[in-house]
């Protein structure tokens, strides 16, 4: 009977399988139909010279942009320039995105200069704000060289539309072969992407400038907006080609969601600060120094160690130049050197001259926002003086001082006489600091008499009445 039971329910257990499993998510075509939601764009900015930071923000806003399925990534630009590597890496990341990405000059007063250009060109939609300019990208020299004669545009000037009778010829072939590298480089991305090639090459060669209305009418962009949300709804429906493929932008009424800096591109942009850098580098240093005077002391040695693993972190991400780098740790060496060697002063301004020198040529680039401020190494240079003349000092001061340990520091102690010598009576024995001592006089002695020590010879002191000392 029960089987029966059972097999009665086995129907009405189907059903209520089968219903369960339509309301499961996915289940039913009904369900499966992704719910309608308005397209996403992501925006970004760069403000200021383009580093390491603003390199990995790039890098990381495409890989998140495209991570959402973005329709579109803007990266909204303000900047002077930057450094080589850094303008290549975030291009590499543009170039291979998969996701499309507009870099728009803005707001009204900004710039897209040097690698600023670079970046514009290799954009799928490259877009300026009214009263902007784009273009002066002649490579800006490296290193410490002379000054460029009277009446020739600096390199990474900003002249607007320079005639061709004032472009600077390369001094050597070394700054030839890079000017040409560069022209190629912008060439080819305005190649790539359809845009005026032959402004890109008179951008790096003469270092000629655009205003928005210009460089729209030159085709060196492709769109003039005051804004974002403008932008956004000229783009719509525009074509752009993203790896090979062509694809069309849905972008009117998109939902805007702006990337804001987290604490690693803060981060990072701190460290790779050529300033910070370097009193990373200072602190560090320093900080071994007095580990190795004091060990054991442990603080300054674990925040030497931090300081300088960081400094020499952003090192790596700087256009370094080595000898100043050397310089630098040649010259702390010298001034922890002066606390341990009597060399007069010698190591110690030896040091400090090096340091100076070598903090000058540490950043081997003339970029704006690169360069190590004169009144920074002044003040380090001051600072280490100040230190090393008071550790100086404080060594001549201790080495004036009288011995207070070890045996030497018995001599001029005074002791009582706590017992006489059974066979002589200028020998008794006195207690000096809790210890009994073999004593011997030149006069004799009496019990609890106060004696001075004027000499050891081994384990037997030499003493004297304090009445006739």
């Amino acid at each position: 009977m029960l089987r029966y039971k059972l097999a009665a329910l086995l129907p009405v257990l189907a059903a209520l399988t089968l219903a369960a499993l339509l309301a499961l998510p996915g289940a039913s075509p009904a369900a499966s139909a992704p719910a309608s939601r308005s397209a996403a764009v992501g925006l970004l900015t760069i403000d200021g010279a383009i580093g390491p930071a603003s390199a990995d923000q790039v890098v990381r806003g495409i890989g998140r942009s495209a991570s959402l399925g973005h329709v579109l990534l803007v990266i909204r630009m303000d900047t002077p320039g930057g450094l080589d590597t850094s303008m290549r890496t975030a291009i590499k990341a543009i170039l291979a995105a998969p996701v499309p990405v507009a870099v728009y000059v803005a707001p009204s007063g900004a710039r897209a200069a040097s690698a600023g250009t670079y970046l514009l060109y290799a954009s799928h939609v490259a877009a300026m704000a009214p009263g902007t300019n784009v273009g002066a990208t002649t490579t800006v020299e490296i290193g410490i060289g002379p000054s460029p004669p009277a009446g020739q545009p600096v390199p990474g000037g900003s002249g607007k539309n320079a005639p061709k009778s004032a472009q600077k010829e390369p001094a050597s072939p070394m700054q030839a072969k890079a000017l040409n590298d560069a022209a190629a480089y912008l060439r080819g991305l305005a190649q790539l992407r359809g845009r005026n090639a032959d402004w890109a090459e008179r951008a790096v060669r003469e270092s000629v400038s655009l205003t928005a209305e210009e460089a729209l009418r030159l085709k060196v962009i492709d769109v003039v907006a005051p804004d974002v949300p403008t932008l956004l709804a000229q783009l719509d429906g525009h074509s752009v080609n993203v790896l090979g493929q062509p694809r069309r932008l849905q972008t009117k009424g998109a939902l805007l969601v702006e990337f804001a800096p987290d604490w690693r591109t803060n981060a990072l942009a701190a460290i790779a600060n050529p300033s910070v850098a370097l009193l990373l580098m200072t602190v560090g240093l320093y900080g071994l120094v007095f580990e190795f005077m004091n060990p054991g002391a442990v603080a300054p040695g674990v925040i030497g160690a931090i300081c300088l693993l960081l400094g020499l972190y952003a090192l790596q991400l700087l256009p370094v130049n080595y000898a100043g780098l050397a310089l630098i740790v040649l010259g702390l060496a010298f001034m922890g050197a002066e606390a341990f060697l009597p060399s007069f002063g010698i190591l110690g301004l030896g040091g400090i001259a090096a340091f100076v020198a070598g903090a000058l040529m540490l950043i081997d680039t003339d970029l704006p926002g690169y360069g190590i401020p004169p009144g920074l190494v002044g003040t380090l240079a001051t600072a280490s003086a100040l230190l090393l003349f008071g550790t100086v000092r404080l060594a001549l001061r201790t080495r004036r001082r009288p011995v207070r340990s070890g045996a030497a520091s018995l001599i001029g102690t005074l002791c009582t006489v706590e017992q006489l010598g059974e066979r002589r009576a200028n020998e008794a024995w006195v207690k000096v600091e809790g210890e009994l001592w073999h004593a011997i006089s030149s006069t004799p002695l009496r019990q609890a008499q106060t004696v001075r020590i004027v000499g050891r010879s081994g384990l037997r002191l030499e003493v004297v009445p304090v009445e006739n000392s």
